[in-house]
């Protein structure tokens, strides 16, 4: 089965956390945490900002690992590495995604998750 590893931002702000609509593909229209696949010879961290400049057109801080989820879709086998993080700057432009929202603790449930994101989504209910 094909090995897919990518890294996820978990972006805190006021007690929201960050939710975003995929515009596209197999999963269009599910809610994820941004981010996405690293590039060979990219830390985690590296990963995560460029792919948060790219997605987002923002700058981040990645804080510290919130947990690794390890799902197997259908088609492949997925290693997602979640990190909390902050934004340096609070411009935010969706270059990638349908749509986004700052939910609430109690408002996590209120989206469709991506099967993954759910253990995520889990383990910031249980904080």
């Amino acid at each position: 089965m094909k090995h897919i590893e990518v890294v996820a931002a978990i972006i805190r702000k006021e007690n929201k956390i960050f939710a975003t609509q995929r515009g596209y593909g197999e999963w269009k229209d599910w809610w994820v945490f941004p981010g996405g696949k690293m590039e060979i010879g990219e830390t985690p961290e590296e990963a995560l900002k460029r792919e948060i400049r790219e997605e987002l057109s923002t700058e981040i801080s990645v804080d510290d690992l919130l947990c690794t989820v390890e799902y197997d879709y259908p088609k492949f086998h997925l290693t997602m590495h979640c990190y909390r993080c902050s934004l340096l700057t609070e411009a935010l432009h969706l270059n990638e995604h349908e749509a986004a929202r700052w939910l609430t603790k109690d408002e996590l449930d209120s989206v469709k998750w991506l099967p993954a994101d759910l253990e995520v989504v889990e383990k910031l209910a249980a904080e």
